[in-house]
């Protein structure tokens, strides 16, 4: 099991309400696994506990949920209370994905900071091979298009979706990476001194990897098998003008990074 451990922070700025019952040694951490969440009451105690199971190496694990009305952060409460490993950040005045995740990057202690969706469509079994890659690699995603990579997490018209912009992506940015909005990651923290995220929701995944490759970091990407939601409601779109709403976008962002300059 990973020797997770610490108490919760928060910056003031943030304006969040942040558990620190504990602070544990001086041990230097290797390993933070960033779990954003909002409505995942369902989930995010499998979730921890698959998490818990799979990863070996010595690390923390942070939940940062956007005091979730369905009582998420309350799960990981008592989990933090019990288990010095896991961190809640419970975020009262802020929303979104992007914002969330650097809110977790804030509060790593980790030589690499890994996260994923808390959906359970990402198997939080596959992080020991995200962390280990990343021995090799400044950035490692886990990737549904390359060989041994599968799709199977949404409807076929979300899957054309994400197909048509990784194609658009890998056009326009370049086809060493196939899943440009893969949001399963393991990233070095020497990579977010020089590339903070930016964007709303998954087209910070695309200006990451894009950005990682201009400024000569190594990038590599994991086959892995993205599965359906079983529970809870998608935080996705479900139908092709919620597709059009979200997409445009990644398109935006894509377009900028091709054709913005080096800024």
């Amino acid at each position: 099991m990973l020797p997770f451990g610490g108490g919760l922070g928060a910056t003031a700025a943030a304006k969040s309400r942040c558990l620190r019952d504990r602070r544990v040694s001086d041990r230097d951490w290797l390993a933070s696994v960033v779990l954003p969440t909002y409505n995942e009451r369902e989930n995010i105690g499998e979730l921890i506990e698959r998490t818990l199971a799979s990863v070996q190496q010595p690390g923390e694990g942070i939940v940062v949920d956007d005091d979730s009305p369905d009582g998420t952060w309350q799960i990981v409460q008592v989990t933090a209370e019990r288990d010095p490993r896991i961190r809640l950040l419970r975020r009262m005045d802020e929303r979104g994905l992007t914002s969330a995740l650097m809110a977790g990057i804030g509060l790593a202690q980790g030589d690499v900071v890994a996260w994923m969706d808390c959906d359970l469509s990402m198997p939080p079994e596959l992080l020991p091979t995200l962390l280990a890659a990343t021995g090799q690699a400044d950035v490692v995603a886990g990737s549904r298009y390359v060989p041994g990579g599968r799709d199977d997490g949404r409807s076929l018209t979300g899957q054309l979706f994400s197909r048509t912009i990784n194609l658009a992506a890998s056009l326009l940015l370049g086809w060493q990476i196939k899943d440009y909005t893969s949001g399963f990651l393991a990233v070095r923290r020497s990579v977010f001194d020089r590339i903070p995220l930016r964007g709303d929701y998954g087209e910070y995944c695309i200006d990451l990897l894009a950005r990682a490759q201009r400024l000569g970091f190594t990038v590599r990407e994991v086959p892995y098998h993205c599965a359906p939601r079983l529970r809870g409601q998608s935080k996705t779109a479900t139908n092709a003008i919620g597709y059009i709403k979200r997409g445009w976008k990644y398109v935006v962002t894509i377009l900028r990074l091709r054709f913005g300059g080096s800024r």
